[in-house]
């Protein structure tokens, strides 16, 4: 079958399209034919050689996909290598794909919700009456964390770079957005959902009301600059910090809970993945271009 393998760390042109042999399931794994794979930012910084726990090379990057078994659509979560025609995946891990949605938005669907998800039902308490800020607005978890906090009540405020990257997280339902040039003057928040890191990460303290809490869910800005609690005690101020892939090994009970909850959301019309961009497997490279260019809206998928 074809995949797309990296073979050593670098630039996008790593990224060759490859005969590999075909998978064979373990024991609780099923075949996912793949007809659609997302691109996640960690995707990203596993070729540059920036990922904190890289996977030995070469590799098949990948870790979200929806397809087929036996006939049935499908959504799933694989421990790698989902940029191929097919994966074997842990059943545990696959889950349906709703009636009407496509293969790219079910690609696009369970990470980027997830991320925004968990951390604003399990880790801070929004609801009426909260503001909540979310950074990247217009990307994969942005737009899902827009939605998310919407169907809990808040008032979203976004960021974004660019006016028309500012309309689409208007367009996902933001109350308002804003460039990172201007937010830390403008913005009070209770909850900051940061997938940015770096200088908008120190900056989103400084936007906190009383008894509020940074999330950090991603470094697509730089890594995160060192942080002094004394101000945080002084302010009474919190820092949460959410990654998916180690939660899915340590509690997948609440996970799986989550994915049940999300599922309801997108069943009934409350949500929906954005789809910025689809390009073919043999353009997995280009699809990276265009997301370390920050061009891109929504998910970025590739489609075997």
């Amino acid at each position: 079958m074809r995949a797309v393998l990296l073979r050593e760390t670098g630039g996008p042109e790593q990224l060759q399209l490859a005969e590999v042999p075909d998978p064979e399931p373990g024991d609780g794994e099923v075949i996912v034919r793949v007809r659609a794979a997302g691109i996640n930012f960690a995707d990203v910084l596993v070729r540059q050689g920036r990922y904190p726990q890289p996977p030995e090379l070469p590799t098949v990057p990948g870790s979200e996909v929806a397809g087929e078994v036996d006939g049935r659509r499908v959504m799933a979560l694989p421990r790698g290598g989902g940029y191929a025609e097919a994966i074997a995946v842990d059943e545990q891990l696959v889950v349906p794909l709703p009636d009407g949605a496509s293969f790219e938005e079910g690609a696009g669907f369970l990470l980027t919700f997830l991320t925004a998800w968990i951390p604003l039902t399990r880790q801070v308490r929004v609801g009426p009456g909260s503001v909540v800020l979310v950074h990247a607005g217009s990307g994969g978890v942005g737009s899902a964390a827009i939605q998310v906090a919407k169907q809990l009540g808040t008032r979203v405020l976004a960021t974004a770079s660019t006016e028309e990257k500012r309309g689409v997280a208007l367009e996902q339902g933001a109350d308002e957005a804003f460039g990172y040039d201007e937010f830390a003057e403008k913005v009070r928040a209770d909850v900051v959902l940061d997938p940015v890191g770096g200088e908008v990460f120190t900056q989103s303290f400084g936007v906190l009301n009383p008894l509020g809490t940074v999330v950090a869910i991603g470094f697509a800005g730089g890594w995160w600059e060192p942080l002094d609690p004394a101000p945080l005690v002084g302010r009474n101020l919190g820092l949460q910090g959410f990654y998916l892939g180690r939660l899915m090994r340590h509690d997948p009970q609440i996970v799986r809970d989550a994915i049940g909850e999300l599922l309801e959301l997108w069943s009934s019309g409350a949500v929906k993945p954005l789809v910025g961009a689809s390009f073919p497997l043999e353009q997995a490279g280009q699809a990276h271009e265009l997301i370390e260019s920050r061009r891109h809206v929504g998910k970025v998928v590739l489609v075997p």
